[in-house]
């Protein structure tokens, strides 16, 4: 189904054509002068110099062959060349129709579907999230869910950061604490246990004690990091002990962090890590050895990237430290590597801290030297901001700390439930639940309605408010639109079938001509890979909307078909919102 735009860029084209100028000059961009008009064309001003007339002689041409044209209530030449047009009320409600009528609203999503891998998440095993790891997943997921709203095969994945010394730091305190355990006995040749020798609570401060023992500035400091060192390499030798501890690790972290993802609402496909591209990065700078991609540098192995159209110098990529060490560019090239073997993807994904664009352009490039990937293989980096306190630096709890991200959740829920426990009619476990919801879209729309790139403070008071560009005021706006249609079928009413009628009043057009922009506004998103256009457009359709609402008797209405067409508004406005909902990975209760 083609954008309202296309439609009548397409009217346009043709009445310049006949005109005897170029299709090209008609580009119809909405009016950035909505008192005057909904839509307008510049491209009179365009066409003056190349055809040595005057602007408004050619608009005024273009608008002679367009007069009478039932699309448009009004179109004008205006000088000094503008071309001004206003919908008609029929060609709006006809449009908004074949919507309904659509299966996604009128948008075609993308001519040619393919797999995208989407990389986020960013967790790391045996620690707990915390605000911080808030960004990623949240943009993420929205990313992930624009992809597969395009028609693509999108597949997540956390990408966890389970390998490397926070294991052997781990393994060496583990030892401290309990060594009577059989990982620890070297004369042990029988079966390691299958149970965890720890919880998630203990793992959670074993980690930070280990790190902070092998800072200590002191002799049992530093002999306690060559243990972990060494710890390290025998895990990444096969060590069996070791390899069993790790797994034990692996198995408790994931069953924590899955319950803290899932109460984000957002979902992995790939539970996958660093540990799963190991096995291939021997072979790997083998290749880029042999091949002469990569060669020795100051000890180290290292990959040239700097290309001529360079502004600044731009530092090799290195794949292998001096001490023969990998880094993370050589395990996210290995996955590369990994991804394309299983998946083919057209595309892959990935949402990090904008502090991380180096690295990435450093190991795309080297990708792509290497021929990891083909030439059509988009490989993207969304670079995301900071999260602030009121004081512009990064959020910190009240003693300085980095809070956990399951009590960021709790604490916007709390300032949801004081403003909603009034509701007498709510029970207190449904109006702990709906706080929850409620809470949680708080916290996703007061991320994702930043461009991800920027950094943004974070407001409790604000975010958890019921007015104003908020996720509550989005959520209790689709509230309002299911209760009145759920009245509405307690009447007696039906919501199959429904058929929008010709506006009857200014705020009818006005939610009307924001509707039809639903393909448009999704072209875009997908385009940009953009949930904070997402936002955008919710909030103007909810401030539309309730608009409409305060001016128009809808469930009062004696007339019984304008009571319907009412009804059938709504249930488009719905439609939208709870599309738009869904992307951005926010569920909405049922009241508030």
């Amino acid at each position: 189904m083609q954008t309202i735009l296309k439609l009548i860029g397409e009217k346009l084209s043709n009445a310049f054509v006949e005109a005897g100028y170029d299709e090209s000059l008609a580009m119809v961009t909405l009016s950035n002068r909505p008192d005057l008009c909904e839509y307008q064309c510049n491209g009179a001003m365009a066409g003056a110099k190349k055809f040595h007339k005057a602007p408004f002689m050619i608009a005024d041409e273009v608008v002679a062959k367009l007069e009478g044209d039932a699309f448009f209530e009004k179109i004008e030449s205006v000088k000094p060349g503008f071309i001004n047009m206003t919908l008609s009320r029929k060609a709006l409600s006809d449009y908004m129709n074949a919507m309904e009528e659509d299966e996604k609203l009128g948008y075609e999503g993308d001519p040619n579907p393919h797999i995208v891998v989407v990389d986020y998440g960013g967790a790391n095993a045996a620690k707990p999230l915390h605000v911080g790891h808030l960004r990623s997943a949240v943009i993420g997921e929205s990313v992930k869910r624009i992809e597969s709203y395009a028609g693509n095969k999108a597949i997540g994945d956390v990408h966890l950061g389970d390998w490397g010394l926070q294991m052997g730091l781990i393994i060496e305190e583990l030892r401290d604490r309990k060594p009577e355990l059989p990982y620890f006995d070297e004369s042990f040749t029988g079966v390691y246990p299958s149970e965890a020798p720890f919880t998630i609570s203990e793992l959670e401060e074993i980690y930070p004690a280990a790190s902070k023992k092998s800072k200590e500035d002191t002799d049992e400091g530093r002999e306690f990091l060559n243990r972990a060192h060494e710890a390290t390499r025998k895990l990444q030798s096969g060590d069996k002990a070791c390899t069993a501890i790790w797994k034990h690790i692996m198995g408790v972290s994931k069953v924590d962090l899955k319950k803290n993802y899932d109460n984000l609402n957002v979902h992995f496909e790939l539970w996958k890590g660093e540990s799963d591209a190991q096995p291939l990065i021997p072979d790997m700078i083998e290749d880029l050895k042999n091949r002469g991609i990569a060669h020795e540098s100051q000890g180290a192995l290292v990959v040239d990237v700097q290309e001529e159209s360079d502004s600044k110098e731009l530092p090799p990529c290195i794949i292998q430290k001096s001490d023969g060490a990998a880094l993370y560019a050589t395990s996210d090239l290995a996955t590369i590597i990994d991804r394309e073997k299983t998946y083919a993807p057209k595309a892959i994904i990935y949402v990090t801290d904008k502090r991380q664009s180096l690295h990435f352009t450093q190991v795309f490039r080297t990708a792509r030297k290497a021929g990891f990937v083909t030439d059509e293989t988009e490989l993207t980096h969304i670079g995301f901001g900071t999260m602030n306190g009121k004081d512009g630096k990064p959020f910190k709890t009240r003693d300085g700390g980095v809070m956990r991200l399951e009590f960021l959740i709790q604490d916007i829920a709390d300032a949801v439930y004081e403003k909603i426990k009034d509701n007498k009619s709510m029970p207190e476990e449904e109006a702990k639940a709906t706080a929850k919801m409620v809470g949680l879209a708080a916290l996703k729309y007061g991320d994702l309605s930043n461009q991800a790139a920027k950094d943004y403070v974070f407001d409790v008071e604000r975010f958890a408010s019921f007015e104003g560009n908020t996720g509550p005021y989005i959520l209790y706006t689709i509230v309002r639109i299911k209760s009145i249609l759920e009245k509405y079928k307690e009447q007696g009413g039906n919501l199959e079938n429904l058929v929008i009628p010709e506006a009857d009043s200014d705020s009818f057009k006005k939610l009307g001509l924001a509707l039809v922009k639903f393909p448009e506004v999704m072209n875009t998103v997908y385009a940009e890979l953009a949930p904070h256009k997402v936002c955008a457009y919710m909030y103007e359709i909810a401030d539309v909307f309730n608009s409409f609402y305060h001016n128009t008797r809808i469930l009062g209405q004696e007339d019984e078909a304008k009571k319907k067409g009412y009804i059938a508004l709504l249930k488009e406005t719905l439609d939208v919102l709870l599309i738009c909902t869904d992307l951005l990975g926010i569920e909405c209760p049922d009241r508030m």
